[in-house]
């Protein structure tokens, strides 16, 4: 090769190289669980599109027995429209609100609390005393109606939100999954914070939490939610109209009036849709706590 037929050859651009990836099939296995997967997700909504189609029909073509279709012939809002002609929801609502959050953020303190203690201290009867909490696990929450009620009633906090939010804060599973998680975190963090001064509260704060953000939104979540949709306990306590959580206050409506398919339908959507919006927005933490706590 010449000198000139070199230099020709080092100036001509080379052509970038397409890169092919391998399609890789699949297994077998992995086939049927999407396809399981599919089936399970098909068969959890099917109930919920149920409920959002009849919940905008009329309800003389809800109440027939014959000819079901899925979709309205006529769409209508008159379910919704009767509902809150006959209930004061927005109230309901703020209600279920405020008794939820005060519920989480208690339910938050005390059990991260607790769980931290369980978890880096050795104290007397340690054993003992988590075990106790263990064993609540078994007491079924009906159980303790009765006694919560008396309690409440001799607090005089009857119809006032601390009646209706604190007897749903004490959580045994919650510092049972906190303790687990906590357990898992290298104590060689700490030991490094205190080195620098820091004190207990300060290790918590400023080391475990930050560490534990999924397992903490998760739990907040999940707490959130058992108390919006707690019926028995407000039912038996807010006998004032007004301090009626939304679950309650929608079945009573509902069930005064006799029985109205679409307005059935049109309470329960009012009631999940507020739970659905905050699944997601939180589904992400919601499944990164639930994984951390099953590989920790």
């Amino acid at each position: 090769m010449t000198a000139a037929q070199a230099t020709s050859v080092a100036a001509t651009p080379t052509e970038p190289r397409t890169v092919r990836r391998r399609f890789r099939r699949p297994s077998v296995g992995a086939v049927i669980v999407y396809v399981a997967a599919t089936l399970l997700a098909v068969f959890w909504l099917l109930p919920l599109l149920w409920a959002l189609s009849t919940s905008f029909k009329t309800e003389t073509e809800a109440s027939l027995g014959q000819d079901i279709h899925w979709w309205p012939e006529t769409w209508s809002v008159e379910g919704y429209k009767v509902l809150f002609e006959r209930g004061d929801h927005f109230t309901w609502m703020l209600n279920s609100t405020i008794v939820s959050v005060i519920v989480t953020v208690l339910t938050l303190v005390l059990c991260v609390t607790a769980a931290y203690g369980f978890s880096r201290f050795d104290f007397p009867a340690k054993n003992v005393l988590f075990g106790a909490i263990i064993a609540g696990l078994m007491v079924p929450g009906q159980a303790l109606i009765i006694p919560l009620f008396d309690l409440v009633n001799a607090l005089h906090m009857g119809g006032t939100y601390w009646g209706l939010a604190l007897p749903q804060v004490v959580a045994p599973v919650m510092v049972f999954i906190l303790k687990r998680f906590f357990d898992a975190i290298p104590k060689d963090y700490e030991e490094a914070a205190k080195l620098d001064g820091a004190g207990h509260f300060r290790v918590l704060w400023n080391v475990i939490l930050p560490m534990s953000g999924p397992i903490i939104a998760a739990v907040a979540i999940f707490t959130f939610i058992g108390s919006w949709n707690n019926y028995l306990w407000p039912l038996l306590v807010a006998t004032d109209p007004s301090m009626m959580t939304l679950p309650v206050g929608l079945q009573v409506v509902a069930g005064g009036y006799g029985l109205f398919y679409a307005q059935n339908m049109a309470a329960a959507v009012l009631g999940a849709a507020p739970l659905l919006i905050v699944f997601l927005i939180f589904q992400k933490r919601i499944v990164e706590g639930v994984a951390g706590v099953g590989l920790k």
